[in-house]
């Protein structure tokens, strides 16, 4: 049994290193050494790091690891985590029974079918976008002229938020998912962006529409400040997930040229290319976080109750005992089971909205743009670093 701790713990978050798209060198080392490592987070508390495939699956879906950012030692990635963490946490941060029970309110907006049913709608935002986009000129930039207002339109649709406060509210997240942000800018940010929530969930009693948040007011189950909690993590997760997935899937695209030109030749695998750019790239970088409320053997490591457990999920989707020559872009890889929407019962409620975007955001662009490129050398590419969301600032692009 493995208790011993390295005598100077691995900083998380790591740098990475020379290929942008891949986790940081020390969590692949990490992968080498042990079911889970020590690391050191930003505010000098201590953690266990999950880094292989079958042990992130394991930990994601044993309920003696706890999602609940109230319980003790419950690591935060950053102030802002531990900020939203701390003060009206929503039901990803809760545990069963409670989290299934305010789940449950949603997950009828996202079933299969449902999303289905957005297909022309979403399809129509998209080429409107291209059209705008492409009206007299040859460039522009993918990530504001297109991969943002995208799914910022669709979340606003679903929820019932008017588009034109997108500055606004796309301003709070900036805020709020950046680690290196202070805590002044992040108290501001949420007050800002509950303050705003609440006053338009309220709205919704005396004119109602089709949104998300309309249907909760009418069905009374919850206070508004609750339901405004709601609409925060949807409208957060709901655009910045998918903005920044489109862009960096089509940069990865651009550097793997024989990948796009065989995605280009064959569009109907576009729903399968999705997946393998979802693992390949696994957006959330900064890792999925729970605390451990039991002791809990790990292979040859004991998790003791109480110590913060990360899942690299990043790095998990490049285990090479699962997904062979991992580094590589492969869109004919079989990647069943990847886990950039994590895993267990708080997978990611709103998967089947992401995959719908992304499949008809990539077929939308590379149709209707054959030239698609780089309009900037690749080195003057600046990535999200310092985002727990992983993505680009920019993307320049000409066809």
């Amino acid at each position: 049994m493995a208790t011993a701790t390295p005598a100077s713990p691995l900083q998380h978050p790591a740098p990475r290193g020379g290929c942008p798209f891949a986790p940081p060198p020390a969590y692949q080392d990490a992968q080498q050494q042990a079911p889970a490592v020590r690391v050191s987070l930003w505010d000098g508390a201590p953690c266990w790091m999950i880094t292989r495939y079958e042990d992130a699956r394991a930990v994601l879906s044993d309920p003696r690891f706890s999602a609940d950012s109230t319980h003790p030692g419950f690591p935060f990635i950053s102030a802002g985590a531990r900020q939203l963490g701390t003060t009206k946490p929503t039901f990803i941060r809760m545990d069963d029974p409670e989290h299934n029970r305010l789940r449950r309110m949603l997950t009828g907006d996202f079933t299969l079918r449902r999303t289905a049913r957005l297909r022309p709608a979403i399809q129509r935002i998209a080429d409107d976008l291209i059209d705008r986009m492409t009206e007299g000129r040859d460039h522009a930039d993918l990530v504001a002229d297109f991969a943002l207002p995208l799914p910022s339109l669709v979340i606003c649709l679903l929820l019932g938020v008017p588009y034109q406060d997108h500055a606004f509210f796309q301003e709070c997240s900036r805020a709020l998912l950046n680690r290196e942000a202070g805590l002044d800018e992040i108290v501001a940010a949420q007050d800002r962006l509950t303050d705003y929530l609440d006053a338009l969930t309220a709205t919704k009693r005396d004119h109602p529409d089709d949104g998300i948040l309309s249907r909760l007011v009418a069905e009374g189950e919850l206070p508004i400040e609750e339901i405004g909690s709601m609409g925060r993590l949807l409208l957060i997760a709901g655009h910045e997930t998918t903005a920044n997935m489109t862009a960096l899937s089509i940069l990865d695209l651009l550097r793997n040229p024989d990948q796009l030109g065989r995605l280009r030749a064959h569009p109907e695998t576009t729903p399968a290319a999705v997946e393998e750019l979802l693992r390949h790239l696994s957006i959330v970088h900064s890792g999925l976080t729970r605390v451990a409320v039991e002791d809990v053997q790990l292979g040859d490591v004991l998790i003791k109750a109480g110590e913060g457990v990360i899942v690299q999920i990043n790095t998990a989707n490049r285990d090479e005992h699962r997904y062979p020559d991992p580094d590589t872009l492969d869109l004919d890889r079989d990647t069943r089971r990847h886990l950039a929407f994590g895993f267990g019962v708080h997978q990611c409620l709103g998967q089947p909205l992401a995959r719908l975007e992304l499949e008809i955001a990539l077929e939308t662009l590379l149709r209707r743009l054959p030239g698609l490129r780089l309009a900037v050398p690749f080195e003057e590419i600046r990535f999200r670093s310092e985002m727990l969301i992983y993505g680009v600032q920019s993307l320049p692009v000409t066809w």
